[in-house]
């Protein structure tokens, strides 16, 4: 008697093993490898939580390919080791795809472990470096420097002969710094100051005034959120009154909330904004469940989970391989995905091209001012 009922507990916990193995497989496990604290905070907080919606989203519709999505969020602490041992122990985990760090530092350190296991990994880095070093398993959610550089160049050289620019001295602001001269070369507009500053400076009276002093037409700031308000306090600070210019990070809402006035009249040339008419809905639901305004790294999460679904539907199967390779060379277009918010095309690279957008901050908001379309076309 006492056999036959350990042999009915032995086979009804094999069972139950079989049911936990076989719902384990039904799940696509993510992992949110991003920075939570540290210089990266906002960045990848909004990166995050963009995320979580687009999950929340497709899991309530019914998932991918019959499956739900489960995630799991690691901090890096803005630290490139820490996030290479978190992405390490992301693919021990099994996980189907890795989102962020959104920090080109961090990413250029830890992407070799998701290319070595074959996981797909999509990143919220800028640095043109990121993709130029023929990974296959790298995509980025947002412009990198080598597609958003040609455009705010070509809007600087209409417009300006001489200017100044300030950058921060890592690898997003030296390949910043780098594109904008590269992307300057043979125009009308000449760099007369190359200002170097550090990660998490504070102090940019010094860097301000060298500015100053060039007499340059116009300024181009490319340095972190944080980083950029300080600039843009001491600007108005030090009565500068010449435009200036930047990328994304220049003019997005944590700066602005950040710098206040003294962000009024900052141009900046952004992949996305929630004041675009295609993110407008977006910002809205964002709003909504978080209570806070979103930022272009909330749009880059949220668009490159619709990204995904997208490339596994068009695989046909969770296989990680297939997936990556349905990703390059491939248009997803808002009218079939409709999650992806705006047409946007990978090359081989992982780079991705779609329309962008000129902005202004007026009275506090980004105002788009002209609507730019796509490098591949004409």
């Amino acid at each position: 008697m006492k056999q036959r009922t350990a042999l009915k507990l032995i086979a009804i916990g094999a069972l139950l093993a079989c049911q936990q193995t076989s719902f384990a497989q039904e799940v696509i496990k993510i992992a949110n490898i991003v920075e939570l604290s540290g210089g990266g905070a906002t960045a990848g907080t909004n990166f995050k939580n963009g995320i979580e919606l687009a999950v929340k989203e497709i899991n309530a519709a019914g998932g991918v390919l019959g499956r739900k999505i489960q995630t799991t969020t690691s901090d890096t602490q803005t630290n490139p080791g820490v996030a290479k041992g978190l992405t390490q122990k992301a693919v021990d985990d099994g996980v189907f795809a890795i989102f962020g760090p959104v920090f080109s530092g961090s990413i250029m350190v830890s992407m070799a472990e998701s290319r070595r296991a074959e996981v797909p990994n999509f990143t919220g880095g800028e640095a043109a470096s990121i993709t130029a070093q023929g990974n296959p398993y790298v995509f980025r959610t947002s412009f990198g420097q080598s597609t958003s550089f040609p455009k705010v160049a070509r809007y600087i050289a209409g417009k300006y002969k001489t200017l100044a620019v300030i950058y921060v001295n890592n690898d997003f602001g030296k390949g910043g710094r780098d594109a904008i001269a590269k992307n300057l070369e043979g125009s009308a507009t000449k760099i007369v100051a190359d200002i170097s500053t550090d990660s998490g400076q504070v102090d940019f009276s010094a860097a301000v005034l060298k500015a100053k002093q060039s007499n340059a037409d116009a300024l181009f700031v490319y340095t972190n959120e944080e980083e950029s308000a300080r600039a843009l306090r001491e600007l108005r600070k030090q009565g500068w009154t010449k435009p200036v210019i930047g990328e994304t990070t220049l003019t997005g809402q944590k700066v602005i909330e950040l710098a206040g006035e003294a962000a009024n009249g900052a141009v900046a040339h952004v992949g996305l904004t929630i004041d675009a008419p295609p993110a407008k809905a977006f910002g809205a639901k964002f709003q909504q469940e978080y209570k806070v305004a979103s930022d272009h790294n909330g749009i880059k999460g949220y668009t490159g989970v619709y990204v995904l679904k997208a490339a596994i539907e068009k695989a046909g199967k969770l296989d990680r391989k297939a997936v990556a390779a349905a990703l390059r060379n491939t248009t997803f277009t808002a009218k079939q995905h409709p999650g992806v918010l705006m047409d946007v095309s990978f090359d081989d690279k992982g780079d991705i091209d779609r329309e962008s957008f000129l902005v202004e901050v007026k009275n506090g908001h980004q105002i788009v001012v002209e609507t730019l379309p796509p490098l591949g076309k004409k």
